[in-house]
């Protein structure tokens, strides 16, 4: 992709994030330097949670832009029926999330901001992921030997569990990887012909 001489930075530590953006073939460079605090009010609406903590780490950026700048933060969210399943904080967490995931179907949403010193856009991806009945020994060893306390919902689709477990999935497989870099690509192309 040609940005046209545009700067890109992905505000993110996540590796997959960083993997994914690559794989677009755009060079970039990552600063997670942020002041935004991840939090939102009860009354929002569970599906616009990532698009709200999206757009609030694009403006929580420790700087402001450049003129050839364009900024890229992201956020993901599992969600099952009504209950938002984060980070897991401990290993008593973990395994609880992925009993409760177990023989379900559950959403997993991901919002991206890009931005520019001109242009401000949000999109959010829905995909809809399936696992089978998990033993309490397969949780078990999942947790212990891939340890996935840094995902949202207490797995990485592109881990173990996916391989074993996953059975069906209705929607981007990479969004539930975290980034929806099809989206990510069609924004971009659109930024990239901005003349900020």
């Amino acid at each position: 992709m040609d940005l046209k001489g545009k700067k890109l930075i992905l505000a993110s530590a996540s590796p997959r994030r960083r993997e994914l953006l690559a794989g677009l073939d755009v060079e970039f460079e990552v600063d997670v330097r942020n002041d935004f605090e991840e939090s939102f009010g009860e009354d929002v609406p569970h599906p616009e949670v990532p698009a709200l903590l999206s757009r609030g780490k694009s403006h929580g950026f420790w700087r402001p832009l450049e003129k050839d700048e364009i900024l890229i933060t992201s956020d993901t969210m599992v969600l099952l029926d009504s209950l938002i399943m984060g980070k897991p904080r401990s290993r008593e967490e973990a395994v609880e999330m992925l009993g409760r995931l177990s023989g379900r179907t559950h959403e997993v949403i991901s919002a991206v901001t890009i931005r520019d010193r001109a242009h401000e856009k949000t999109v959010t991806d829905t995909t809809l992921v399936t696992f089978r009945e998990l033993t309490p020994a397969e949780i078990d060893y999942y947790v212990d030997t891939y340890k996935p306390y840094d995902k949202a919902g207490a797995y990485g689709i592109q881990e173990w569990l996916g391989y074993a477990a996953c059975t069906g999935i209705e929607g981007s497989f990479y969004n539930v990887m975290g980034f929806p870099v099809h989206r990510v690509y069609e924004e971009l192309i659109i930024f990239a012909g901005y003349n900020c």
